[in-house]
C-alpha cells in the first residue's frame, strides 16, 4: 500500500512538473510575442518593407503603421486604413474599393495585425531557427477565419521578420525587413479623393 501511495504523488508530481513546464513555454511564447509587437509599436509610426507569397500570386512593397492604422502599396495596388474604413486603389482599372474589412481580410493585407490579433483566442508553442525564434499559433475556436500563424521574430531585436497565416486550406507568407520608426501623419492613411480625381469609387460597405 505504502509502494501504491509512493507512486500516485509521483505520477502527481510529475504530472503537475509537466503542466508548469508547458504553462512557462506557453508564457515564453507570449513573451517574444509581447518584446515583437512593442518593437514595432510607436505612437508616432512605423516603416517596411515586405514580400508576400501566396498561392493568389506574389508581390511585394512598403508598408507603414500607426496603431492599427496602416497604408500599403505594391505595384498592383494601395490600401489605406483609418481603423474602421478601408480603401483599396486598384492601379490596373483605376478604381478604389471601400469597404470595412473583417479581421482576416485585415491579416491578408497587413502582416503587423498579429499585434493585436495574439492577445486573444490563440494557442502558443515555440521553437528556434537560426537566430529566429518561431512561435506557433493555433486558433482556439473554429469560428477564427486565420486557424493558424507562424511567426518568426529576430533573437536580438524582437522585430518580427516572418509571418506565414492559414486562411481555410491556403497559406500566405510575409517576409519583412528594413524595419524603422518615422513620424507619421495622421491623412496618410485616408484615402483622398483629390488625389484620384479619375478613379470610379465603389462602397461596398
Amino acid at each position: 500500500m505504502k509502494r501504491i501511495g509512493l507512486i500516485r504523488v509521483a505520477v502527481v508530481a510529475l504530472f503537475t512538473m509537466h503542466c508548469s513546464l508547458l504553462t512557462c513555454y506557453a508564457q515564453s511564447a507570449k513573451t517574444v510575442l509581447d518584446k515583437a509587437a512593442a518593437s514595432i509599436t510607436a505612437q508616432t509610426g512605423v516603416k517596411a518593407n515586405f514580400k508576400m507569397t501566396a498561392t493568389s500570386g506574389n508581390t511585394s512593397g512598403t508598408i507603414a503603421i500607426k496603431g492599427k492604422k496602416f497604408y500599403a502599396t505594391t505595384p498592383q495596388a494601395t490600401v489605406w486604413f483609418d481603423g474602421k474604413t478601408q480603401w483599396t486603389y486598384m492601379k490596373h482599372n483605376d478604381e478604389v474599393n471601400v469597404s470595412n474589412p473583417t479581421e482576416a481580410q485585415l491579416q491578408a493585407i497587413n502582416p503587423y495585425n498579429f499585434i493585436h490579433l495574439y492577445k486573444r483566442g490563440y494557442a502558443y508553442t515555440m521553437n528556434t531557427t537560426g537566430n529566429n525564434y518561431v512561435v506557433h499559433l493555433t486558433a482556439n475556436s473554429n469560428e477564427r477565419k486565420i486557424k493558424e500563424l507562424f511567426i518568426s521574430v529576430d533573437k536580438k531585436s524582437y522585430q518580427p521578420t516572418q509571418v506565414k497565416l492559414l486562411q481555410g486550406k491556403k497559406w500566405t507568407t510575409f517576409d519583412i525587413s528594413n524595419i524603422k520608426k518615422e513620424k507619421l501623419a495622421d491623412s496618410q492613411f485616408k484615402f483622398n479623393s483629390k488625389d484620384f480625381p479619375k478613379a470610379e469609387i465603389i462602397d461596398l460597405r
